[in-house]
């Protein structure tokens, strides 16, 4: 077979000037179009693909408007010809989807919020939840040591075992035979390190008061949890894939999230259904079931929420009868097929449905005591098994905190009173420090 001698001539290039500068225009523009991206996916009511190009496009020209380059660069940036979302479609960023970020996108927005929410928080030593503790674990080190009683043999050394059983042998001028004959003296293992693995259920309220705008007047209380989860989950993920981290949207019924969904979650209202009270129970019901099947050993509940519990279930009609003993104008709910297919096709969410009713007690500033009864006998099955519970109330009233004060004081657990426009920094704070302090005091 003969191979070819085509020649092949190199010839020098200069950069042209005006295609580096509209690389430069393509590149910020990018920024600014994921950061548009950003900000309406949080919103809550997100808008239609349609929607989108058309806030796209208004803010594009309008920031091209105030650039120094003229339409001819303009076109190279982005290609005038197309629209901002077909541009995007075409880098990965968009899909023709209700969820239209990609998962390149949702990491890339993510990563740039984490990046931001890092440069405000003054982590001093507080670490990445690492140990320098030589244990037992599954981590094996480089260095190793005498098998003692009890170590796992998984960790074993098998080939400076075996050089042990040869010195020894060569020590007492003994000839070597098979079957080798190793002595327990010979055993070497391989040194492990202490595992530090966290799983943890952010449980988010998505009653009807989570939609409650922030004092600044940008944006609402959901959408600065939502902000917080994301970064959240995108720092998980790069920087400690052995961990888990779960959500969970509560109401009156509560439904495991998935987490490329955190975006799109939405806050109930009262066309729910009566989903939109606030039931302690259900998260803490939910996660407790989702934590029992995760193998880390440290396992944590963080409930975030605006409000006081407002609801819970009722396990029989010996329950329901007493509360109306009591007040006989209670109200006790179960969500119908229509509404559980409603919340299934709109949200994409299957609620945790039990065979209990839902009992509904709204009380300004208070909690009705069978719901306060309910709630604490459902956290402490959590602690029963290991499960450390924290409570991050993100309203201004200061009043609501002194029930989940209380709570915590039952459980031993934290309650963080905060400003929601700095709840990522709470969150993120906390995690990164493996929860060895209070970053943020009720004063803080």
């Amino acid at each position: 077979m003969q191979t070819s001698n085509t020649k092949f001539v190199y010839v020098p290039s200069e950069i042209d000037k005006s295609e580096s500068s509209s690389t430069k225009v393509s590149d910020e523009k990018l920024k600014q179009a994921l950061k548009i991206l950003a900000t309406q996916a949080l919103k809550e009511k997100t808008p239609s693909m349609k929607d989108l190009e058309n806030i796209l496009d208004g803010v594009m020209q309008n920031s091209s408007s105030k650039d120094q380059f003229n339409s001819e660069q303009e076109t190279t940036a982005y290609g005038n010809s197309e629209s901002m979302t077909k541009y995007l479609q075409n880098l990965g960023y968009l899909k023709d989807n209700k969820k239209w970020l990609t998962k390149k996108a949702f990491f890339e927005i993510g990563q740039k919020m984490l990046g931001d929410i890092i440069k405000t928080i003054n982590e001093g030593n507080s670490g990445f939840h690492e140990t320098k503790n030589i244990g037992s674990s599954d981590v094996m080190l480089d260095t190793t040591r005498k098998f003692e009683v009890g170590d796992d043999i998984r960790h074993l050394n098998v080939p400076a075992t075996i050089l042990h059983l040869i010195q020894r042998k060569k020590s007492k001028k003994e000839s070597i035979q098979f079957p080798l004959e190793i002595k327990f003296d010979d055993f070497e293992k391989f040194e492990t390190k202490e595992e530090v693995k966290v799983a943890v259920v952010y449980c988010i309220d998505l009653s009807s008061t989570m939609k409650y705008s922030l004092s600044s007047g940008e944006g609402t209380r959901i959408e600065a949890a939502k902000k917080a989860l994301w970064a959240l989950f995108v720092l998980n993920k790069k920087f400690f894939p052995n961990d888990s981290v779960y959500i969970v949207g509560f109401g009156s019924l509560a439904a495991q999230i998935n987490p490329s969904d955190i975006p799109y979650l939405k806050t109930y209202d009262a066309n729910d259904n009566f989903l939109h009270y606030t039931n302690y129970q259900a998260a803490l019901r939910l996660a407790l079931k989702i934590l029992k099947k995760d193998g880390s050993q440290n396992k944590r509940i963080v409930m975030i929420t605006d409000g006081q519990p407002s609801a819970c279930f009722v396990d029989n009609e010996s329950q329901k009868n007493s509360i109306l003993a009591d007040k006989p104008y209670s109200h006790f709910y179960r969500p119908d097929e229509p509404t559980l297919s409603k919340i299934k096709n709109e949200r994409d969410m299957k609620l945790d449905i039990v065979n209990e009713s839902v009992y509904l007690c709204y009380r300004y500033r208070q909690v009705d005591p069978a719901v306060e009864a309910k709630t604490l006998q459902e956290a402490k099955k959590c602690r029963k098994e290991g499960i450390e519970i924290d409570t991050i109330m993100v309203s201004e009233e200061s009043e609501l905190l002194s029930y989940v004060e209380s709570l915590e004081k039952h459980l031993k657990g934290r309650a963080y009173y905060i400003n929601p426009e700095k709840i990522d920094r709470v969150l993120i704070s906390d995690f990164i420090s493996n929860r060895k302090k209070i970053l943020h005091s009720r004063n803080g």
